[in-house]
């Protein structure tokens, strides 16, 4: 297990040298929120404006209501895994030696348009599926559920890298990726839940002091000019924290994904984890 966190660690810091050496990684999660936010107006803005909405609760078609549901879902997967293949891919150019621009990562998200599509589709359902479970599920069923989600998400880990590097279909990317998690599932674990221990209390400390200090400039009765523009300071901080943690994750599953696969660059990592990469004692590296 120590030899886990210690391989963690080593890949956390691999992406944070690549986001150092290619800041214009921030391109994608900048881009992908927007177009998040446009996805969800262009959904619920006209509903709302025409009642769609409560024409559906109103008639009880559950049926409709579920395809719009499923629509909305497939939109939020296709432009979170679209994005994050472009992320992802030009982390791997970096990782392998090159020096990647932010239309090499939308070239290698466009070459694997369809397999998205298709790997949206399935994350959509099974989304859906757990989603329907859940919500008619007692307090046990839901921990079940809840686990079994934790399950697919684990087991989808690397299916983004492996649609970025190696081109599969998305049925074949999620077994692809499936298979990679025996021998990653360690690192996957410890090294997201060390990405999120960072930043959460990045984010904590950052809100104590920001609203801290507001709250002590309007007991002093500073100008209100000042006490916006300290407001706007700590949100855009906030954002841009936002910014590079979902940025960071995406460079952390590529390395993850090059760290299975035995042949990452000696530029970001330590040589000694990818020499001793998931090697048993008396056996030699397995070759992905």
């Amino acid at each position: 297990m120590f030899n886990r966190i210690s391989n963690s660690w080593e890949l956390v810091k691999a992406s944070a040298r690549v986001l150092q050496a290619d800041k214009e990684l921030l391109i994608f999660p900048i881009i992908s929120s927007a177009a998040l936010i446009l996805v969800s107006i262009t959904f619920f803005v006209p509903s709302l404006i025409s009642g769609f909405f409560d024409s559906i609760f109103l008639a009880g078609n559950q049926v409709l209501g579920a395809l719009v549901a499923f629509a909305f879902y497939v939109s939020q997967y296709l432009v979170i895994t679209y994005f994050n293949t472009a992320l992802v891919g030009a982390a791997l150019i970096r990782l392998r030696g090159g020096d990647p621009t932010v239309s090499d990562g939308f070239e290698i998200a466009n070459r694997n348009l369809f397999n998205i599509i298709g790997y949206a589709l399935i994350a959509a359902t099974v989304g859906m599926i757990l989603r329907w479970l859940s919500e008619r599920s007692n307090a046990l069923g839901r921990l079940v559920i809840g686990l079994v989600g934790l399950a697919w998400n684990l087991a989808t880990f690397l299916a983004v890298p492996v649609l970025a590097a190696e081109g599969v279909g998305p049925i074949d990317a999620v077994k692809r990726s499936a298979q990679m998690l025996k021998k990653t599932w360690g690192e996957q674990i410890v090294g997201n839940f060390g990405l999120g221990a960072i930043f959460g209390f990045a984010y904590f400390l950052l809100i104590i002091l920001g609203f801290g200090s507001l709250g002590l400039m309007l007991a002093a009765g500073l100008p209100i000019a000042l006490i916006i523009i300290l407001a706007v300071v700590v949100v855009i901080a906030l954002v841009l924290l936002g910014l590079v943690n979902s940025t960071l994750q995406g460079i952390y599953t590529a390395a993850l994904y090059q760290y299975a696969s035995g042949e990452a660059a000696d530029t970001f990592f330590d040589s000694n984890i990818i020499e001793h990469a998931f090697r048993e004692k008396g056996t030699k590296r397995i070759s992905l």
